[in-house]
C-alpha cells in the first residue's frame, strides 16, 4: 500500500487470526477504516468483536495477519498504539472505591497528560461533575458512570476511540446523549469504532462491519447492506398476528419471522414464495403490506445464512 493511502487510514489490518488453544476466535479479518469516521462493529455474542478490537489496539497479539493502527505496526508498536488510543470496555472498569477526581487523575498520570490538574478540572466541568468530584465513582448511576468512562478515555485526546458495547444497561436518554458526544468528537477529527447490539446505534454510523463465527459477513453503509441482502419483507398488523408465527416459520421461502412491537415481519429472498406463505396463512383480522427491510431484518437473515459456528475445535 502506498504511503499516501495508508496515511488516510486509521485502521488497516489484513488476515487477522486469533487462536486460543485449539479454538479459532477470529478468522482472517480485513478492515480498512479511514480516519475521522464512525464505524459500527456488530455481531452476536462470541462472534469475535472484542477479540478483534483488542488485536487492533495492541492489547492482544494476533496469531496471524498484519497491519497498522494509526500508522503504527500492530505487532511491533503496540505501546505507541495504546498511548494514541482510547479504549472503553463494556463493563465499567474504573475504581468504584476512588472518587471521581481520583479516577480521572489516575488515568491522566497513566497517559502522562500535560497540565494534569488543569485537564482534570476541565473534564470535571465539561461533565458537570465539579460539585461531585469527591464522590465515590461507585455511587454514580449507570448513565453517569458511562459519561465518566468516556471522559477518562478521551482526556488524553486520542486519535482513535474504541468502544466495546458502551451503552449496554443505560437508559435511552443517556444513550442518545452519549451518541451526541461521539459525533461531536468525530467532527473534531477523532476516529471511532464502536461495538454495539443496538440497530438504532448502528444506523448512526458512517459504515458498519458485521461479524459472525469469527468472520466478516458484510460491511458497508447501512442502505447498501440492506439492499445487498436481497431481502423482501412483509409486515403484518392486527389482532391475530401472534397466532401466525408457528405456521409462517415453516413455510417455504420464509427465512425469518420476527416481532417489531405489535407487528410481525416475515422476510426472504423470494417474493413469490413469501406471498404464497401469506396466502396460506390468511386471516381476516390481519392486514399485510410490503415494507422496506430494516437493518435488523438484514442481520437476522445474514446470521441465518452464515449457519452454525464452524470454528475449529480440534
Amino acid at each position: 500500500m502506498n504511503a499516501q493511502h495508508q496515511e488516510g487510514l486509521a485502521i488497516d489490518v489484513r488476515g487477522l487470526v486469533k487462536r486460543f488453544g485449539d479454538k479459532t476466535a477470529v478468522d482472517r479479518v480485513d478492515i480498512q477504516m479511514p480516519r475521522g469516521e464512525v464505524w459500527g462493529f456488530l455481531g452476536p455474542n462470541g462472534s469475535g468483536k472484542t477479540t478483534t478490537i483488542r488485536m487492533i489496539c495492541g492489547l492482544l497479539r494476533a496469531s496471524e495477519g498484519e497491519g497498522t493502527c494509526l500508522g503504527f505496526d500492530i505487532g511491533r508498536e503496540a505501546d505507541r498504539i495504546k498511548l494514541a488510543t482510547g479504549y472503553m470496555t463494556q463493563k465499567f472498569s474504573f475504581w468504584t472505591d476512588l472518587t471521581i477526581r481520583e479516577n480521572l487523575e489516575f488515568v491522566a498520570r497513566l497517559y502522562q497528560t500535560p497540565s494534569m490538574r488543569v485537564r482534570v478540572d476541565e473534564t470535571l466541568e465539561k461533565l458537570g461533575l465539579t460539585h461531585r468530584q469527591h464522590q465515590l465513582a461507585g455511587a454514580l448511576s449507570g448513565g453517569w458512570k458511562q459519561r465518566l468512562a468516556l471522559a477518562a478515555v478521551t482526556m488524553h485526546a486520542p486519535k482513535l476511540l474504541l468502544l466495546d458495547e458502551p451503552t449496554a444497561g443505560v437508559d435511552p436518554q443517556a444513550r442518545r446523549e452519549f451518541w451526541d458526544e461521539i459525533h461531536h468528537l468525530s467532527t473534531e477529527g477523532m476516529t471511532v469504532l464502536v461495538s454495539t447490539h443496538y440497530m438504532d446505534e448502528a444506523e448512526r454510523c458512517d459504515k458498519i462491519v458485521y461479524l459472525a463465527n469469527g468472520k466478516i459477513v458484510t460491511q458497508g453503509r447501512v442502505r447498501d447492506i440492506i439492499k445487498d441482502s436481497g431481502l423482501v419483507t412483509f409486515r403484518a398488523e392486527g389482532e391475530g398476528v401472534r397466532a401466525l408465527t408457528a405456521t409462517l416459520e415453516h413455510q417455504p421461502g420464509v427465512e425469518h419471522v420476527a416481532y417489531f412491537g405489535a407487528a410481525l415481519h416475515i422476510s426472504g429472498a423470494n417474493e413469490a414464495a413469501l406471498k404464497r406463505a401469506i396466502d396460506n396463512s390468511a386471516r381476516s383480522d390481519v392486514e399485510w403490506r410490503s415494507v422496506r427491510p430494516s437493518l435488523e431484518d438484514a442481520f437476522i437473515a445474514l446470521m441465518s445464512r452464515a449457519g452454525a459456528d464452524q470454528r475449529v475445535h480440534a
